[in-house]
């Protein structure tokens, strides 16, 4: 979740015949073609990764000179030089050309600008294929842990209106039907609990993807005394890649952030349907404020819930990001190809999109107003209490609960057929069901009661949900 997405803007290609590439144009006489620039040049999108290209050439640079493969007069002007690049990107002076393909191309061409031969030694015992590779690594390291500070917010702000709702009746859904009375901050705890295995998700990819591929070269290693433990802690990564051709060739971490993004989006999705439809007026459940709702530009009384319909519809893109990446990746032969440039792109979207989401929706659940009266009133709608009135037969009479919920079937038949609730019965219709049946049934046919009721573990009862929400308080 860094803040440099506007470098992506495309500069304008080369129109005049380009030279061979002078940083791999020895072994070509001629210039690659415009087409070819446009279509091999990164540089569009891969500027993101300046500070991380940055960071790790000093890595590099510290490492050569501290084992004598680069001297120390050539380290100090190259450390130096990459100041002076990392300044002149920061304060939007430098100047991209997309003959240079690639944010290493262009950091190394400007640095021999500024400090001329020793610009060139940087790159000994390297390639751009281990330099992409710790590139990547870093950047998805730093949205990871931008990432997880909004998903701790999103979460607070569901345990905010989970407690203030802890004993908020509303009707439970299975099949988006009336099930059983459950409370609404029992039902943002769901949430809270998928937000908890999302963030885990995400600690998980970070944890394994912090391994170093600096030193790996361009897949076999290097014959140069390098110490790439020494690279790895100068990064903050646990430890240096354990094989130099899984090192460039894999991308699993890339896509395994994707498939916990595409998760996570789908749990936002599905939170966002549900205000969606208690925004509406069949529901009424909750009104959204005016920071998160647009109107009509004909129909006045409207008030769309544009937000949470622009986080559902956003889980699309990332599915189909994550999709991209795993197309792209599953007919590839160890190492490198071409192809792994398409890497990127997909993962810059997602980083991008819960840029969006994942705020969004704590704003929403900041801004919502919740109509207590029309959530209870509904809970009660819909023979939700059945299920407590089995229970009864069972606990009470000692029922088989096969018989107890043939009983309850007929009971709710005979209800709905004359249009009233369960506990709109009288005694004597119930007994003439089930004889067994006293005046005490009446007590559990109440969804208050039949709330506070569900006490088991994860239950919905208001000390259960009070409960859940101290513990997730301390977990955050």
């Amino acid at each position: 979740m860094t803040d440099d997405r506007s470098e992506d803007k495309k500069p304008a290609p080369n129109a005049a015949t380009n030279p061979a590439n002078e940083l791999w144009g020895g072994r070509f006489a001629g210039g690659a073609s415009d087409i070819m620039q446009r279509i091999n040049a990164s540089i569009y999108f891969d500027r993101r990764f300046y500070r991380q290209d940055i960071a790790g050439s000093r890595a590099h640079c510290n490492m050569l000179v501290a084992q004598g493969i680069l001297d120390q007069d050539d380290g100090h002007a190259i450390l130096k030089g990459l100041d002076q690049v990392e300044a002149e990107i920061t304060a939007g002076t430098f100047e991209y050309d997309p003959a240079k393909e690639d944010i290493h191309m262009h950091v190394e061409a400007r640095l021999a600008e500024l400090i001329g031969e020793a610009a060139g030694r940087l790159h000994t015992a390297r390639s751009r294929n281990d330099q992409v590779a710790t590139d990547f690594r870093l950047w998805l390291r730093d949205e990871i842990d931008a990432l997880d500070p909004a998903l701790r917010d999103l979460q607070t702000a569901m345990l905010d209106r989970a407690e203030e709702n802890a004993d908020t009746v509303m009707p439970g859904f299975t099949h988006l039907q009336a099930a059983q009375p459950v409370t609404f901050g029992h039902h943002l705890m769901a949430y809270v609990e998928m937000l908890s295995r999302d963030r885990g998700r995400f600690a998980d990819c970070r944890r394994r993807l912090n391994e170093s591929p600096l030193g790996a070269a361009a897949l076999a290693g290097t014959s140069f005394p390098i110490d790439r433990a020494a690279t790895a802690s100068a990064l903050g990564f646990d430890r240096p890649t354990a094989n130099s051709m899984d090192a460039v060739a894999a991308r699993d971490f890339a896509m395994e952030y994707l498939s916990a993004a595409a998760i996570l989006s789908v749990h936002l999705s599905r939170l966002a349907e549900e205000i969606v439809n208690w925004a509406s007026a069949q529901f009424k459940f909750i009104t959204l404020g005016d920071g998160f709702s647009t109107g009509s530009s004909i129909m006045p009384q409207k008030r769309n819930p544009d937000a949470a319909e622009l986080v559902r519809a956003k889980a699309g893109r990332v599915i189909g990001d994550l999709n991209a990446l795993l197309i792209v990746m599953k007919g590839l032969p160890m190492t490198y190809s071409k192809d792994m440039q398409e890497d990127k792109e997909p993962v810059f979207e997602v980083a991008d999109t819960l840029t969006l989401t994942v705020p969004a929706m704590t704003g929403m659940l900041g801004d919502l107003t919740v109509n207590r009266e029309i959530m209870a009133a509904a809970a009660g709608q819909g023979f939700t209490t059945a299920t407590d009135l089995a229970d009864w037969l069972v606990r009470e009479l000692g029922l088989p609960f096969r018989r107890a919920h043939h009983v309850t079937g007929s009971l709710v038949k005979m209800a709905e057929a004359r249009g009233v609730d369960l506990d709109a019965l009288s005694l004597a219709d119930m007994q003439g069901v089930e004889a067994g049946i006293t005046e005490a049934v009446f007590a559990v046919l109440g969804v208050q009661n039949s709330v506070a009721s569900r006490t088991s573990l994860g239950g919905t009862a208001p000390v259960m949900v009070r409960a859940a929400i101290a513990e997730a308080r301390g977990k955050l």
